[in-house]
């Protein structure tokens, strides 16, 4: 094929003098005529009052509240920790993150704009010192967003957090669980507390929140496997960090489907599944991780999973200069937030 004047003059007249909201193909069009002004301006990431993924706030009191799909939530409690401090700070972290989205190219969704998603603020916490006072208050807070038949996607905070926010989102019946972390929090009782941040998810099998037959725990590895085995004794499914390299991820992907099926799902994601040379920030950092793209690759693969709830946890920014730990935890939580729009548990748009 040959390049002519007269092929120029045609993108020329299709291309000059038009706005940037202007496109051609059908599904662009769409998305490009949600996200464009009519003057076919985009709004700067950078301006106006800090939300997590740019959601617009909406007060769990405001009249808005009850015609939301997804609520956005921040969990700013880390007394749970077993080492490093700083993940209360972690909604605050992904609330400073100006550019996420607001098109998923993968999912081929805009759902900022497709779903009526809310970021209400962060759980209204009355102590900073009394960690079983915040559980109440987390579940209590969670419960208002499931009453309402709102899909509830969180940002911590410390793993325990998790343990409340099933508690809130269960209670009709266990869930399954895709959990993508470094740790399996399946352990016991630590130093004297049974609701530490290394074992929500023992209690959430135990307490009938989780089907631990249809959970699934992705790349796992450390020194403290011989305090998780709990996992694998009540059947739940292990995924160590080094069988990515030996199986492959098309192979881990497809056990990840298998195991979860078809019913309601719980996402958690802990920033310390990464390795630490993509997210340092974090309490308890553990070498030889996963990268961002083996995280995004597992997430978009599940697209269509009956998906109720979602967490993302342990972002402790003062560990992390380059702010990419939280830059990737908000990643993550734009990942599930596309996912929701495809849940069958995703309540029509008022």
């Amino acid at each position: 094929m040959t390049w002519t004047k007269e092929k120029l003059a045609e993108l020329r007249a299709k291309f000059e003098g038009v706005d940037g909201g202007t496109m051609y193909d059908p599904h662009f069009k769409e998305i490009a005529d949600l996200i464009f002004g009519a003057d076919g301006l985009r709004a700067a990431p950078y301006v106006g009052l800090p939300t997590l993924l740019d959601a617009p706030s909406v007060p769990v009191e405001s009249e808005g509240f009850a015609a939301l799909q997804v609520a956005l939530m921040g969990v700013p409690m880390d007394l749970a920790v077993t080492n490093r401090n700083g993940s209360r700070f972690g909604p605050r972290a992904l609330r400073a993150i100006e550019r996420i989205g607001p098109y998923n190219e993968g999912l081929k969704v805009a759902p900022l704009h497709q779903m009526a998603v809310g970021d209400i603020g962060d759980v209204p916490f009355s102590s900073r010192f009394d960690l079983a006072q915040s559980h109440k208050e987390i579940e209590a807070h969670a419960r208002k967003v499931v009453a309402a038949g709102i899909l509830p996607l969180s940002v911590g905070g410390d793993h325990s957090v998790s343990l409340p926010l099933l508690r809130a989102v269960a209670q009709d019946g266990p869930v399954g669980l895709l959990h993508i972390d470094a740790h399996c929090d399946t352990g016991g009782t630590f130093d004297g507390e049974r609701f530490h941040h290394g074992g929500p998810f023992r209690h959430a099998v135990l307490e009938g929140l989780v089907d631990p037959e249809r959970s699934i725990q992705i790349g796992i590895r450390g020194s403290a496997e011989y305090v998780w085995e709990f996992s694998t004794l009540s059947g739940m499914t292990v995924v160590p960090a080094q069988e990515f390299e030996r199986r492959g991820l098309a192979a881990i992907i497809a056990q990840t489907k298998a195991v979860l099926g078809q019913g309601p799902v719980y996402v958690t994601f802990d920033i310390d599944s990464l390795d630490p040379a993509f997210a340092p920030g974090t309490g308890t950092p553990e070498v030889a991780g996963l990268t961002p793209r083996e995280v995004r690759e597992i997430l978009r693969s599940v697209k269509g999973l009956n998906i109720v709830g979602g967490d993302v946890v342990e972002v402790a920014p003062a560990y992390d200069a380059t702010s990419n730990t939280a830059q990737n935890g908000a990643q993550v939580l734009f990942e599930i937030l596309s996912l929701m729009a495809f849940s069958p548990a995703l309540k029509p748009r008022s």
